[in-house]
């Protein structure tokens, strides 16, 4: 997949983390955050964590970080983007999606972001590939729901991507978004709990301004919007997605999906 590379960190979110004092009494369990850049940061998804009470234990499996051989003591686990793709042969690469199963077998919530929910979509014998006329989605793109009991609640309708690959719905899996793009599936459900998001909703208007403004020659692909775009999207969609991922994380980490 094409990812961003990000070069700083930003949110002050790096490294394992602990709730605010006041959080601690509730003495909820940690989230298993997997990053694949030295750098990067989980953003609003890590905010909201944080925010209601949850350390973040963060791995970067790709430098050495073991993976838990359980999710018992974590309320699940995200698996994020980045420079990689499902499809490469390094050894870290075929671990971590072989390890997806643990989350899957325990039936713990599970959310794979863009490169994690290719790794999730290849775990389960789904191709993973890119687009044929060598399209590429990067900047704010318009998805739609696909899923009527809408079990990741009200979608927003334009969403942040970075990506040149995408995911095609594994056996028993169910697509809960689409675009009318050269990447049709946007989103899936495999099973109670793991949820797979082509689309990057825990962007920050820190990471639009660095990733957009890092990699200009990923810019000129055919797809990309231009950098303009991305910065002035995100201050119309930005507040509309994190919104919505308020409210899905809210019922994610609770198992609380809508049923499939």
């Amino acid at each position: 997949m094409l990812e961003a590379r990000d070069t700083g960190a930003d949110e002050g979110l790096s490294g394992t983390t602990r709730p605010c004092a006041a959080s601690r009494i509730e003495t909820k369990k940690p989230v298993l955050i997997v990053l694949h850049q030295r750098h990067s940061s989980p953003g609003h998804v890590g905010q909201w964590f944080q925010r209601n009470g949850h350390a973040l234990d963060i791995r970067r499996h790709c430098y050495d970080d073991p993976l838990p051989k359980t999710l018992e003591h974590h309320c699940g686990a995200v698996i994020f983007g980045g420079p990689q793709s499902a499809n490469d042969t390094d050894d870290f690469i075929k671990r971590e999606i072989e390890w997806i199963g643990v989350a899957l077998k325990e039936e713990k919530p599970f959310l794979g972001i863009c490169l994690g929910a290719q790794m999730l979509a290849h775990h389960l014998g789904a191709k993973v590939d890119h687009c044929q006329g060598a399209n590429v989605e990067i900047g704010y793109h318009r998805i739609r729901c696909t899923d009527p009991a809408k079990a990741l609640g009200a979608l927003p309708e334009h969403v942040y991507q970075w990506h040149r690959e995408g995911f095609e719905i594994p056996s028993g899996g169910k697509r809960l978004a689409a675009s009318e793009g050269p990447f049709p599936n946007q989103a899936m459900r495999y099973g109670p709990a793991a949820i797979g998001l082509q689309f990057h909703p825990e962007i920050t208007y820190a990471q639009v301004n660095r990733w957009s403004g890092a990699n200009p020659t990923r810019l000129l692909m055919r797809g990309a919007r231009e950098r303009a775009d991305h910065m002035s999207g995100h201050l119309v969609y930005g507040p509309i997605v994190h919104r919505w991922l308020d409210q899905f994380l809210t019922r994610w980490v609770k198992a609380a999906l809508a049923p499939a």
